[in-house]
């Protein structure tokens, strides 16, 4: 039970900091994590369970060699004086040879000038363990300044950050992308951003100009710079009849041309265009939005064929 105990400690000291170094990186595996579909998840707890019985398979082998050395040195009262593998290891690669309390080496090694409070120091060795951590850190930082230094393949910290940086980036432009595209008549908005209104201008220039004027004024399709709307003044009005069409009335749908930026962006503008001034501004038609409905009632025009706003 010690010796398990003991390889237990061992296990946890060389694990526990992994863990919290991948802790800090928590960002980085769990994006990754969210990734993963469920056969490479199935694949990662499969190898989890191996590696697990592996463990418990050494575990086990050890616990043996324990229990079959206990059962020699029974039967042979000879050997029941003589060390066991376990304490050989550890007096080889973990505690080193302890000296017995009190003896010759013990006396030895005590270092008058270092007592204190009647505790004499002993001058010991470095015990083996500590002794490979220092040659293993040797030998680390001799890998490390060779990639680092000497061949330059290793990322410093300014490095490493701005690859994250990077993949932040594309990260950030795939949602974006991802929330664009899933813009529709619920969850569109009145973008009036600069960039939105320009490129709807564009948009609008291109495709409905022919039909509502370059200026809003309107021609074969309404005025669209007035305050009177056919299928409501909203910005989610004018996304669902640039999206859908109104076929009776001889606008196509515009879905499969325009993606669902694009749509926002030229309806957007469409918004943007009321109050202005058109050169020859069509006649008011359908219902007035924001005002008085009272007010200087629109005529309604059965020809039309145009009914974007």
């Amino acid at each position: 039970m010690k010796t398990l105990l003991s390889l237990v400690i061992i296990l946890g000291g060389m694990i526990f900091p992994t863990y919290v170094q991948a802790s800090g990186n928590e960002s980085t595996w769990y994006a990754a994590a969210s990734k993963m579909d469920f056969n490479q998840v199935l694949l990662l707890l499969i190898l989890v369970l191996v590696v697990v019985l592996l463990l418990l398979l050494v575990a086990l082998l050890l616990y043996l060699l324990s229990f079959i050395s206990a059962v020699i040195q029974k039967e042979n009262p000879a050997l029941a004086d003589q060390p066991s593998w376990w304490s050989k290891f550890k007096e080889r690669f973990l505690t080193g040879k302890l000296d017995e309390v009190g003896g010759k080496e013990e006396e030895a090694k005590k270092m008058s000038d270092h007592a204190y409070d009647g505790i004499t120091e002993l001058d010991n060795f470095m015990p083996p363990w500590l002794q490979w951590v220092f040659i293993g850190s040797i030998g680390f930082a001799l890998v490390y300044f060779v990639q680092y230094s000497v061949m330059g393949t290793g990322l410093t910290g300014a490095e490493e950050y701005e690859a994250e940086l990077a993949q932040e980036a594309i990260a950030a432009e795939t949602r974006k992308a991802s929330q664009l595209a899933g813009i529709d008549e619920t969850t569109v908005v009145f973008d009036t951003s600069e960039s939105a209104l320009s490129s709807g201008k564009s948009i609008f220039e291109s495709n409905c100009a022919a039909c509502h004027a370059a200026d809003g004024g309107g021609g074969v399709g309404p005025n669209l710079t007035d305050s009177y709307w056919l299928h409501g003044g909203t910005i989610q009005d004018a996304f669902k009849v640039i999206k859908l069409g109104v076929v009776e009335k001889g606008m196509v749908p515009w879905q499969d041309q325009l993606s669902p930026e694009e749509i926002q962006q030229v309806a957007s503008y469409i918004l943007s265009l009321n109050g202005t001034t058109p050169a020859n501004p069509k006649a008011p038609q359908g219902v007035l939005v924001g005002k008085n409905s009272t007010e200087n009632p629109a005529r309604s025009d059965s020809t039309q064929v145009m009914a974007s706003n």
